[in-house]
């Protein structure tokens, strides 16, 4: 592999989990480790979603490191500024930037058996050309949400006005005053509509579902609280235990689709509607007819507001397609100065578009054909010494997805290091043991309010791929050690 930069271990993305991952391998002595982005910058979500109103929905007291206190939060739900700033500050705190290789996108991985190394291709954003990268380990932290989904919409390439979709939001575009399309109404759109609401002339949001909706509450923090959460650090872990124990109690539950649960989440949102919303028409519109949790719940103190407003229409007709000058259903024809695509992210399938192969030859897309799973989330029978973060099966519906990431680097951390200390050279975990799990995890999910619907971004065709089937403590208990019994060691 001559020409390759040479490292023990390759962490693919510089998000929240990256970092995490990177933090936890320095703590333990580890250093002979580089960090792939394809970007120029770290932060990954936060980075590249830039629309009016980003923010998290989970409390920011809670979306940030457990070992890393943030007194500087404005809110109590902070904007995408806020958690890029967090997430570079971390990144100078602890000295990454010198681990780093920016503009380098990762297109193959191929682990090479008799050499126990992963060979990774790179390819240039800047200038096209190739890197390579021999590494012992890799260990892939690219989320879910990077891959913005555009359906495809007959006549798209007919219309004549401008055009593009939250995540690549076009900030030189001036909405004030002109008709707009929102295409989309879930976790993106409930956050850049009430901004811009106020600014058009017209406003019309295509919604195909409506979504269960709950208030944030959202309010800034006042000079007494984030001193106090400098200078007494209890005050800030007791709050954030709090909230995590009742995200745990509560919207678990709620997942787990208990009547009880169920009943205070739809008394939850319909009475917010009733509050926000005088339309009766819209009020039905925005009604969902699936249980709560069984879609994303989306968090917004304003969404309703924006609806409710007179220059905003809620049209439920599916779109046919494009005309020269706008969109077209079955029933009429609108024209638009400009058309936003709010319309998510393509989640499946898991570490698309990457080619990665085991030292067979076998594709890893290929081993996922039915869906895509991993024991614990992490690890892949016949692709050894590879690692993911944010894997299959462990994104949530209930908390904040950083706690998952910490757990996940701990335990690959405790692989790495339990790998050296035996003289071993290469780690899989085996392979009736990985479909145990997943059996597990499938059979557990069956009871979950996500089976109960046909079409949601958890899922890849009838198979559960993306949400953990537990709490995040049962996670963070399972993770805790590595368990070396269930692992091949060469």
């Amino acid at each position: 592999m001559s020409g390759s930069e040479q490292a023990k271990i390759a962490i693919v993305g510089a998000g929240f989990s990256g970092i995490a991952m990177a933090i936890e391998l320095q703590n333990k002595g580890i250093t002979d480790f580089v960090i792939l982005e394809k970007a120029d910058d770290v932060g990954g979500t936060w980075r590249e979603n830039t629309y009016p109103g980003a923010e998290c929905d989970i409390a920011s007291a809670l979306y940030s490191y457990s070992f890393e206190n943030n007194p500087e939060w404005e809110y109590k739900w902070s904007g995408q500024k806020q958690i890029l700033s967090y997430i570079k500050k971390t990144v100078e705190k602890y000295g990454l930037r010198q681990y780093m290789r920016f503009g380098l996108e990762v297109v193959n991985a191929r682990f090479d058996k008799a050499q126990a190394r992963w060979s990774v291709d790179c390819k240039s954003r800047a200038n096209g050309g190739d890197a390579h990268f021999d590494v012992q380990h890799v260990i892939f932290a690219i989320g879910q949400l990077h891959h913005p989904f555009t359906p495809n919409i007959e006549g798209a390439e007919d219309y004549q006005g401008q055009c593009f979709h939250s995540a690549k939001w076009d900030h030189d575009v001036k909405l004030e005053g002109k008709r707009v399309a929102v295409i989309g109404a879930a976790a993106s759109a409930v956050q850049f509509i009430p901004e811009i609401a106020p600014k058009v002339e017209q406003l019309d949001v295509y919604q195909r579902s409506a979504n269960w909706i709950f208030p944030k509450l959202d309010r800034p923090y006042t000079k007494f609280e984030q001193w106090l959460s400098e200078h007494i650090p209890f005050v800030s872990k007791f709050y954030r235990f709090k909230l995590w124990i009742r995200n745990e109690m509560l919207f678990h539950t709620v997942m787990k689709g208990k009547k009880w649960a169920q009943k205070l989440g739809r008394r939850t949102t319909l009475k917010f509607l009733e509050q926000e919303v005088s339309d009766p028409e819209k009020r039905k519109k925005l009604t969902p007819d699936y249980p709560v949790g069984a879609k994303r719940i989306l968090f917004t103190d304003n969404y309703y507001a924006a609806i409710n407003r007179d220059n905003v229409d809620l049209i439920t007709d599916p779109i046919e397609g494009f005309t020269e000058n706008g969109l077209r259903t079955a029933n009429e024809s609108r024209d638009y100065d400009v058309v936003i695509y709010g319309t998510g992210f393509k989640t499946n399938p898991f570490l698309s578009p990457m080619h990665i192969e085991n030292h067979e030859g076998k594709a890893l897309r290929d081993k996922w054909s039915e869906g895509a799973h991993a024991y614990l989330g992490i690890t892949v029978s016949d692709f050894p010494n590879l690692f993911m973060m944010y894997g299959p099966n462990t994104n949530l519906g209930h908390n904040s997805i950083v706690i998952m990431s910490e757990a996940q680097s701990r335990y690959i951390t405790q692989c790495i290091l339990t790998l050296d200390k035996k003289g071993a050279k290469v780690v899989e975990v085996d392979a009736k043991e990985e479909a145990k799990f997943n059996e597990e995890t499938q059979a557990r999910l069956q009871e979950s309010v996500w089976s109960q619907i046909e079409k949601s971004w958890y899922k890849d065709g009838n198979r559960i791929t993306n949400n953990w089937s537990g709490s995040t403590w049962e996670y963070i208990r399972r993770t805790r050690r590595f368990d070396e019994e269930r692992y091949h060691l060469s």
